[in-house]
């Protein structure tokens, strides 16, 4: 069941990561976040992860794939300073 379950969520960001440029802000955060949870979860499956794990992992990538989308949509890259702190500025 799990891994049917992992395949249709991939199957599912596959597809709407096609009309990606034709989202708005929030529809491509929620497409990261479907994309990344996925991807979490199937990570979590390949290392045999318990229960608990999986859904840290899940919860996990889809943070990450929030903020992904949200970066990809302002244009802007976060960059370390070397002492522990991080600034903004436009991605190279």
């Amino acid at each position: 069941m799990k891994t049917k379950l992992i395949a249709l969520a991939c199957a599912a960001s596959i597809g709407l990561a096609g009309c990606y440029n034709t989202l708005t802000a929030d529809q491509k955060m929620a497409v990261g976040a479907l994309g990344g949870a996925a991807a979490g979860m199937l990570a979590a499956d390949l290392l045999d992860a318990n229960k608990n794990w999986t859904v840290v992992a899940a919860l996990a990538g889809a943070a990450a794939g929030t903020m992904v989308a949200r970066n990809y949509d302002t244009g802007t890259c976060a960059y370390a300073r070397g002492d522990g702190t991080y600034y903004e500025a436009p991605c190279r």
